[in-house]
């Protein structure tokens, strides 16, 4: 379609009336005639006045046409095409894909393909979703790994950065296991939805301990809402290999020894791997001196607490002395401004793990952190320096400093906590969460992937963060038409029209000199 930038410049088109008028007023020169008598003369003159005609035509039309090609170029045409029609993503995700629940929101996505939006799956690649494939899970709903565990934002992430420019759509659920790590900020033209799955709780084996003659097994029960944990003490199994009493909610167990004699428990389930039984206690030193006596006795009430969930015996002793050098621990957690005697930093390579807070002064901060899954937030006032090169932080801020680091030392562990369990440094010490995180740290799970049995469900407000400045769309804006600059041609087509002009011109000259 033929438009024009600037309308006004048309007006210049009435110049076409110039080579007009001056073609009809540009008289031939008059010939001598020889006339017997002059009254004639008069008469032929009125004659001529009123018989004006137009000649030379192909130069006029020629002069015409330049004034009209350069006021076209005045006005800035353009030739418009209507823009392509918008195609997007749609991104399913594995579980809702395999769930009853996609009749909820199949209609919508038929919608969209409707009007050429390409089905994807939302894992890696983004593989496309055939047409066979999609009618068939309209019927049954296709087979996927239910226990697997895919990093939702940041897939979605990558998705918008992968196809720029086009609107994409998220369906998916809001299982709390696939929303770990930061939630990234995302642009304007993603649009998520999630879909809440089938009520379903889900128990599973957390970790198992022996002693004496009785087996200590930690199980978990999850809900939407939350993970509850308690523990179950049977008979220890008179035979190196044997069945587990049934427990209900969970699938059969067998207590098995392994060829390097260590103890463990199978569940005979698909892809659940074994957990390993433990057989000794867990010894823990916690020492402090008087300027961290308040910190020693926050973290003992979060040890006692979080032994409650342990499947081994914690064995702690809190002191103002520092263990003896033969001692046999497990952990030290040393809460003092003091260094670590280079006794204990030895021991760390031998299977020591070292906890060590922050020291005086500290630097002044005004910063939160949080630790997933928890969805709480504690204040940090106050934070140490202290950070190695080679360690690898846990816990940090939202501005990127470290709370928690760890550093693998041979076989040992050293952590360092870079603030303190004090009012005056953090508001950890009075979370109910404390506790959980040091269980998560005393007893890491033997699962690699503890968490893909938690069927918590994570708040939908809480997925999508937008970037500064945006907004969520229901719909994509259109795209902008493609416009095609011909003021170029224009003026080429002027300036073959001008040569042509001339060369015709000077003919006519030329023609009228040889005649006269």
């Amino acid at each position: 379609m033929l438009t024009f930038l600037a309308p006004s410049g048309l007006l210049a088109l009435l110049g076409v009336a110039v080579p007009i008028a001056i073609h009809l007023w540009n008289r031939r020169p008059g010939r001598t005639v020889q006339v017997g008598s002059i009254r004639w003369l008069a008469a032929a003159a009125n004659r001529r006045m009123r018989n004006l005609k137009l000649e030379q035509l192909a130069l006029l039309l020629l002069r015409a046409l330049l004034l009209v090609v350069l006021a076209m170029a005045v006005a800035g045409p353009v030739w418009r095409q209507p823009p392509p029609p918008r195609r997007g993503q749609v991104l399913i995700s594995a579980d809702l894909l395999s769930s009853e629940s996609l009749a909820a929101v199949r209609p919508s996505i038929d919608s969209l393909r409707r009007r050429g939006y390409t089905l994807r799956q939302l894992t890696a690649g983004f593989p496309r979703i055939s047409d066979t494939t999609w009618q068939e899970a309209s019927r049954q709903p296709a087979v996927a790994n239910l226990l697997a565990t895919q990093p939702f934002w940041a897939r979605v992430s990558q998705a918008a950065d992968s196809f720029p420019g086009q609107p994409v759509r998220v369906y998916s659920s809001a299982t709390l296991r696939h929303f770990q790590g930061i939630r990234p900020a995302l642009p304007a033209n993603v649009t998520w939805q999630t879909v809440p799955l089938p009520a379903a709780s889900a128990a599973w084996l957390t970790d198992a301990s022996l002693a004496a003659d009785s087996l200590k097994l930690i199980l978990s029960q999850g809900t939407e809402e939350n993970v509850l944990t308690s523990s179950r003490t049977v008979a220890k199994p008179r035979s190196a290999s044997a069945s587990l009493p049934r427990l209900a909610g969970l699938p059969p167990l067998r207590y098995e020894q392994l060829a390097d004699g260590t103890m463990s428990i199978q569940t005979l389930a698909a892809d659940s791997p074994r957990v390993a039984v433990r057989t000794q206690p867990l010894r823990l030193w916690l020492y402090h001196d008087a300027d961290h006596a308040l910190d020693a006795r926050y973290l003992q009430a979060a040890l006692r607490a979080a032994a409650l969930g342990m499947a081994t015996r914690l064995e702690l002793t809190v002191s103002t002395s520092p263990p003896p050098t033969g001692q046999r621990l497990d952990w030290l957690c040393w809460l003092a401004n003091a260094s670590v005697p280079a006794a204990w930093q030895t021991r760390v390579r031998q299977g020591l793990t070292l906890w060590q807070d922050g020291r005086r002064p500290g630097l002044a901060v005004a910063t939160t952190f949080g630790v997933a899954p928890h969805e709480a937030r504690y204040a940090v006032s106050r934070l140490d320096t202290l950070l190695g090169t080679m360690e690898t932080v846990v816990w940090q801020t939202g501005q990127g400093h470290a709370v928690l680091s760890r550093q693998a030392l041979g076989q040992g562990v050293s952590y360092r906590f870079h603030s303190r369990l004090h009012p005056a440094w953090s508001t950890l010490a009075d979370s109910p969460d404390l506790p959980l995180l040091w269980l998560g740290l005393l007893q890491p799970a033997t699962d690699p992937r503890p968490d893909r049995h938690d069927p918590r469900q994570l708040d939908p407000a809480q997925i999508v963060s937008r970037q500064p400045g945006t907004a969520p769309v229901a719909a994509p804006l259109p795209a902008a038409p493609t416009d095609l600059d011909l003021r170029v041609w224009l003026v080429l087509a002027a300036a073959l029209l001008w040569a042509m002009e001339r060369l015709l011109a000077g003919h006519i000259s030329s023609a009228k000199a040889v005649a006269v």
